[in-house]
């Protein structure tokens, strides 16, 4: 049990690392993707920045057995 908490840790560390990617594209383009006008634009860096990075997670680390 223990493995599976450590790997889901892990695995919900990688997603929050990824979307804390979009705090930096905020700093390199505010005009474009801010909280005003480019909301979405914003969420959909954020969501892919996760997904790349619990993808890149899922292959270092996949499931436990």
């Amino acid at each position: 049990m223990n493995n599976y908490m450590t790997w889901l840790k892990g695995l919900l560390s990688a997603g929050i690392g990824g979307a804390a990617t979009a705090v930096s594209t905020m700093i390199v383009a505010p005009e474009t993707f801010n909280l005003n006008e480019g909301l979405s634009k914003l969420i959909s860096v954020a969501s892919v920045s996760a997904i790349v990075a619990v993808a890149n997670y899922l292959k270092a680390s996949p499931l436990p057995s």
